[in-house]
């Protein structure tokens, strides 16, 4: 499983977004300059979060963007999968296999399954609120020293 840009940009919004969740809407510039993400390419995967049923937005002057749902609810791996398509590490881990005579792959085959079982296992267990609450603990953490 290899992670896009794009993948890795909606990640980042979204939890930039629980971060912030409840505190209103956080604007595209905003979010461009904090994420380091080009506002063109923000504007996109923002559009296709919120088809997802993942964001909402409030237009106007104060507007912008916010979560369409609580932190909790939005699972690591719903993303990963509306965003980059199912898991799967090879072609012999789909469901649909059908089976191949390449006897050196099928050995592997018991392996790759396991890995993309534990994969899917932790991203769907861990959401965005328990990734928002690991950032905010640690910046609680930090020493100022002036």
């Amino acid at each position: 499983m290899k992670i896009t840009y794009k993948g890795d940009y909606a990640l980042k919004i979204i939890l930039y977004l629980a971060i912030n969740y409840g505190k209103g809407v956080i604007t595209i510039p905003h979010l461009s300059s904090r994420l380091d993400i080009p506002e063109k390419f923000l504007e996109q995967i923002l559009l296709e979060l919120k088809r997802g049923g993942f964001v909402k937005s409030k237009r106007g002057k104060e507007g912008g963007y916010f979560l369409a749902k609580h932190p909790s609810e939005i699972k690591l791996g719903e993303i990963i999968r509306f965003i980059e398509g199912e898991i799967e590490p090879i072609a012999c881990v789909d469901i649909n296999y059908k089976g191949c005579k390449d006897i050196y792959s099928c050995v592997f085959r018991k392996i790759w399954v396991r890995i993309t079982q534990e994969t899917l296992r932790i991203i769907d267990t861990v959401s965005f609120e328990d990734l928002a609450n690991e950032i905010k603990a640690q910046e609680k953490s930090l020493i100022y020293v002036i």
